[in-house]
C-alpha cells in the first residue's frame, strides 16, 4: 500500500552572483513547526552589499533553524531545513550527500543551488581543477618541528598555535593579470592567502596582503614582547567599545583599500558661485513644475550638471580593463550616489541616468535616497556604476579628496554651500559659494580631461540656464 513520504529539504545561504562569500542573519520570520509555502520570506540577511529578504523555494514544515540571528554564515551553508511531503510512493531512504571534502572535485554531481530573487538558478557543480599531488609537511607550533635532512629547521614557538599545512613545490593559482599585479607590488604570491574558488588568488587577495604589509605592526610587536617577560598588561578602559567589522562596513573597507592601491588618484578642486543655482532650486520647489511630490535639492542640479559634462566629454565615463589592457568607454552613465546608512556607506546607482529628463532624474534620485534610508537597496541597484557623486556638504564639510568607487574613473564631491564675500560684477558682495572636488583615475583620465569636466560642472552650476542649452 502506498504511503506518504516526508523528506527533509535544505535551504542554503544563497549566492547573489557577485562573488560574495558570507552574509549575516538579521532576523528570522519563522520558527520550527511553522508551515511555509513556496516563495514565502523566511528571513532577512545582510550581505556586503545590502539587506535582502530570502524566500523559501518549496512548501513544507520548518524542521530546524541552523543559525541564530546575528550569526555570519558562509554562502552555500545550510541555514534552514523543511520537512516536505512527497508524492504517494513506497517509503525510501533519503540519500545524504557526502561531505564536499571527501568527494573528488572532478566527479561531483551538479546540484541546483538556490539563489536570490532576480538572479536565477545556477548549477553548483562548477568544473574544478584536478588537485596536484604534492608533498606536504605538518608544522605543529606546540612542539619542535622534525629535522629535515636537506636543511636545518628552527624550533617552532613555544606558544600553542593551529596546525598548518604547507604545500611544497606547488605554484600558486592566479590569473595572469593578478600575477602581474603582484609582481608590480613586489608581493610573493606564495605568501598570499587565496579566497577565490578552488584556491585561486584574486586581485582582492593581493590588495589585502599589500594593505596588511603596509599597516604599522608596532603595537603587535610590543604586546608580544611584554607577554614574553610576563609583565601584566592593563585591561582596556571601561569606556572602550568594540564594533565587529562585517557586512557593508567590511565590504566598504575592502573596496576602498583595493581602489587606493590600484588606481592612481588625482583630485582637483574649484570654488563656484552657486547663487543662481540656489535660486533655481527655490523656484522649482515653489512652482512644482517637476511634480508636486518630487523632492528638489541642490544635489539634483549637481547631478544634472555632471551628466551634462559627461555628455560633452564621454571619455571620463570609462573603465580600466586590466585583463585586456584596454580602456572601456561606457555607452550609458549609471550615476552612483554615495548614501550613509545605519549599516554603513553604500553607493546605489541610477541606471542610464544620462538619458533622463530633469524631472525623471529628480524622481529616480528621490526613490534611490528613500530606499537607501530604509535599508532596502537591492544588490542589483549597486552593480554597474560608472561615476559617483558624494554629497559631503550635508555634514557641513567644505570639501574632501574622495576615493574612487572600484571600477569607476571619477567621483565628484559636493561641499557645503556657504555665504562668502565674492567679487561679482566688479564689487565684493555676499554670494553663495561651494567647493567641488573631482577625483579621477589617472591611468585613463589625464589632467586635461579631468579639468574640462570639472570646469564644465562649475560653469553649469554658476549659470544653471546652460543646463538647457548645453544639454
Amino acid at each position: 500500500m502506498a504511503t506518504e513520504v516526508r523528506s527533509l529539504r535544505e535551504f542554503k545561504m544563497p549566492d547573489v552572483g557577485e562573488g560574495l562569500t558570507e552574509a549575516e542573519i538579521l532576523s528570522w520570520y519563522v520558527k520550527p513547526g511553522d508551515t511555509v509555502t513556496d516563495g514565502q520570506v523566511v528571513c532577512e540577511v545582510e550581505t556586503a552589499k545590502a539587506a535582502v529578504e530570502l524566500p523559501i523555494p518549496f512548501n513544507g514544515v520548518v524542521e530546524q533553524l541552523f543559525f541564530p540571528e546575528g550569526a555570519t554564515v558562509d554562502v552555500g551553508t545550510v541555514i534552514i531545513s523543511v520537512a516536505v511531503a512527497g508524492e504517494a510512493s513506497a517509503p525510501a531512504a533519503v540519500p545524504t550527500p557526502a561531505p564536499a571534502a571527501e568527494a573528488p572535485a572532478d566527479e561531483a554531481e551538479p546540484e541546483r543551488r538556490e539563489v536570490l530573487v532576480g538572479y536565477g538558478p545556477r548549477t553548483g557543480g562548477s568544473q574544478r581543477r584536478a588537485r596536484r599531488t604534492t608533498t606536504t609537511k605538518t608544522v605543529t607550533a606546540s612542539k619542535p618541528a622534525p629535522a629535515v635532512p636537506a636543511a636545518p629547521v628552527a624550533p617552532a614557538p613555544a606558544a600553542p598555535a593551529p596546525v598548518a599545512e604547507v604545500p611544497l613545490g606547488e605554484r600558486p593559482l592566479a590569473k595572469p593579470p593578478v600575477r602581474k599585479l603582484a609582481k608590480d607590488l613586489g608581493i610573493d604570491l606564495r605568501a598570499v592567502t587565496p579566497t577565490g574558488p578552488d584556491g585561486v588568488i584574486t586581485r582582492e587577495d593581493v590588495h589585502a596582503h599589500a594593505a596588511a604589509q603596509a599597516a604599522p605592526a608596532a603595537p603587535a610587536v610590543e604586546v608580544a614582547e611584554v607577554a614574553a617577560v610576563e609583565v601584566p598588561v592593563s585591561a582596556p578602559a571601561a569606556g572602550d567599545v568594540r564594533v565587529p567589522i562585517k557586512g557593508v562596513r567590511k565590504a566598504t573597507a575592502q573596496a576602498m583599500v583595493a581602489s587606493a592601491f590600484t588606481a592612481p588618484h588625482v583630485t582637483e578642486f574649484v570654488q563656484v558661485d552657486v547663487t543662481r543655482t540656489m535660486k533655481f532650486v527655490r523656484r522649482l520647489k515653489e512652482s512644482g513644475e517637476l511634480g508636486r511630490d518630487v523632492r528638489v535639492s541642490p544635489l539634483l542640479l549637481v547631478a544634472k550638471a555632471l551628466l551634462t559634462a559627461i555628455k560633452r566629454h564621454p571619455e571620463i565615463n570609462a573603465q580600466w580593463d586590466e585583463a585586456a589592457q584596454e580602456i572601456v568607454i561606457k555607452g550609458q552613465v549609471n550615476l552612483g550616489i554615495a548614501a550613509a546608512t545605519p549599516r554603513g556607506l553604500i553607493v546605489p546607482n541610477i541606471k542610464d541616468a544620462g538619458s533622463r529628463t530633469l524631472s525623471g532624474l529628480a524622481v529616480a534620485l528621490g526613490e534611490l535616497v528613500e530606499t537607501a534610508r530604509q535599508g532596502k537597496t537591492s544588490p542589483a541597484d549597486m552593480q554597474g556604476g560608472t561615476v559617483t557623486i558624494t554629497n559631503v556638504g550635508v555634514f557641513g564639510v567644505d570639501t574632501g579628496t574622495p576615493i574612487l568607487n572600484p571600477g569607476e574613473a571619477a567621483i565628484l564631491a559636493f561641499g557645503a554651500v556657504r555665504e562668502l564675500p565674492w567679487v561679482h560684477k566688479g564689487k565684493v558682495v555676499p554670494r553663495q559659494v561651494t567647493t567641488l572636488a573631482l577625483s579621477f583615475d589617472h591611468r585613463l583620465v589625464d589632467g586635461e580631461l579631468g579639468s574640462k569636466v570639472l570646469a564644465d560642472v562649475a560653469a553649469l552650476l554658476e549659470h544653471p540656464k546652460r543646463l538647457i542649452t548645453w544639454g
